[in-house]
């Protein structure tokens, strides 16, 4: 286990085309195991998930996201492919398709990197939005 600094920059993009973007640094945990790699870091006010803690497990051709606390929720993204996830918050559970246009990851022995993922979210058919998630390790 090493400690990291994380830059997070989420970008999401309504069907509107609007366009709202979530920037920040925090503090985190780095796991190089040996069929994975995972990063460990706790949400902020800023995300709008305070409380969350969230991991992000690198394999080999997935990437993995969950996030537990008030807010859980599990991601697959795999470049071309679809997912359901489910989305639980303190209000109700919501049921999600993930459609992965783009995710790649570059990590050095150093245990810096970048972790870049393009996806598209479709919520029980109520709303559509297409995302960018960077992860830079620092």
């Amino acid at each position: 286990m090493k400690d990291v600094l994380l830059r997070i920059e989420g970008i999401q993009t309504n069907a509107d085309g609007e366009e709202s973007i979530i920037e920040m640094v925090t503090e985190g945990k780095f796991y190089n195991k040996p069929n994975a790699i995972y990063l460990v870091y706790k949400e902020t006010e800023l995300s709008g998930m305070e409380g969350c803690v969230t991991t992000v497990k690198l394999t080999e051709k997935k990437i993995f996201l969950k996030r537990f606390g008030p807010t859980v929720s599990e991601m697959i993204f795999e470049q071309g492919k679809r997912y359901a996830a489910s989305y639980s918050t303190p209000y109700g559970d919501l049921d999600l398709e993930v459609h992965t246009k783009r995710a790649t990851y570059a990590i050095s022995d150093a245990n810096k990197g970048n972790i870049y993922i393009e996806y598209e979210i479709k919520l029980e058919g109520l709303t559509e939005s297409k995302n960018r998630l960077n992860i830079q390790i620092m």
